[in-house]
């Protein structure tokens, strides 16, 4: 990925590049409070404009949570505010940090010739977190990563659905299951490289937004944009298109609670991705094709996908278990292993048993996993 921004841009890349050690002397806000106002006119295409996205969202959350949940900033200084609610909206994303930010823009090769594999990863930007906040960025850059074929399969089962050609359907739907359960695996990395004591005292914070989060139940003024202040959720598994896109496929259909966070999480997602789960959704049921057709093997195909993502789901719910109940206990009673950066204010309370987008996260999780299951088809007859 592209990780420097032309040189007018030197002034946010100046401080971005020296994030983690700015939040730590609690300097951060000082520096960004004295950055001049750049407009995003300079910004030529795509991949520019996404890097300035990655670049601007970082030192948002660092400024706003520079002191911990105890003293969020209020207002962001209109030096920032400006030109990240700019590109936002050249992009057609929020103007906070969102899954294709952290994950899907923040990683370089080191060896640009080398394998996409994690030794020759790195992020172009960090919070304080050191290799664990790394770890986290990069093996769920590899779980997407792991999703690729998955995707491919969605598109290629469609075109098969409409041939219809059900040789090919079966192909498809064999490599979506391959595609999970790759997933899955991969996600298991997160146990070598992510610390939970690390994860849950010291990176979380700032994946946080300023929406259903009881630390800032007014918002963030985001000064020169609004009169009023914005509330934008923060970072959240939701937000990656993966999952949406293979239950749009396989027609799961979660509880309107549920429904109502994924449907509204779309609206942080690139426009693209965005649009391809609601190209997905207008396709042919899969279902209905499956269930019509008669055909045991096509029905086993497609219940050993829902399988395969009821498993996944089981196992996030696992690795939440770990990193955020488990290591909320322990920060509780004083049982985390490390000690936490002496700047912060004691682990986050406000959050304690949210997720960093804001759901009741283990009922949620719960439920979605609860519905999957419940979408396996059993044969007419």
């Amino acid at each position: 990925m592209q990780k420097e921004l032309p040189d007018h841009y030197r002034p946010w890349m100046e401080i971005a590049n020296k994030l983690p050690q700015l939040i730590d002397a609690h300097q951060l806000q000082a520096h960004v409070d004295k950055m001049p106002l750049l407009s995003c006119q300079f910004l030529k295409g795509h991949r520019e404009q996404r890097l300035a996205h990655l670049v601007l969202s970082f030192l948002t959350m660092g400024y706003v949570w520079q002191e911990g949940e105890a003293q969020p900033a209020e207002v962001l200084p209109r030096n920032l505010a400006l030109p990240f609610v700019e590109v936002s909206r050249n992009l057609g994303l929020p103007p906070i940090l969102v899954h294709s930010d952290l994950v899907l823009t923040n990683w370089t090769k080191k060896d640009p010739d080398g394998f996409l594999e994690i030794g020759n990863l790195e992020t172009i930007i960090s919070f304080p977190g050191g290799e664990s906040l790394h770890g986290f960025i990069l093996v769920t850059a590899l779980v997407e990563k792991a999703a690729v074929p998955g995707i491919k399969a969605l598109v290629q089962a469609t075109n098969a659905i409409l041939q219809p050609n059900q040789e090919a359907l079966l192909q498809a739907l064999q490599r979506l299951r391959l595609s999970i359960q790759d997933i899955t695996k991969t996600l298991g990395q997160m146990h070598d490289y992510v610390d939970p004591d690390i994860f849950y005292a010291v990176i979380r914070i700032f994946l946080s937004g300023w929406k259903d989060n009881p630390a800032m139940p007014a918002g963030l003024m985001y000064e020169g944009v609004s009169q009023e202040p914005l509330k934008y959720s923060g970072g959240s598994a939701a937000q990656s298109t993966v999952l949406q896109a293979f239950d749009e496929f396989l027609g799961i259909r979660h509880s309107k609670e549920s429904a109502d966070f994924l449907y509204r999480m779309r609206d942080y997602m690139p426009p693209s991705h965005k649009a391809f789960i609601e190209d997905i959704h207008s396709a042919p049921s899969l279902r209905d094709y499956i269930l019509s057709s008669g055909q045991d093997h096509l029905l086993t195909a497609y219940n050993q996908c829902v399988q395969a993502l009821a498993e996944l789901r089981s196992y996030h719910i696992t690795m939440v278990t770990k990193y955020l109940i488990t290591a909320a206990t322990k920060a509780k009673h004083g049982k985390a292993k490390h000690g936490k950066p002496n700047h912060l204010p004691g682990p986050p309370q406000a959050l304690k048993d949210r997720g960093t987008g804001g759901t009741a996260v283990m009922s949620f999780l719960k439920s979605v996993r609860d519905k999957t299951l419940e979408s396996i088809l059993h044969p007419r007859g």
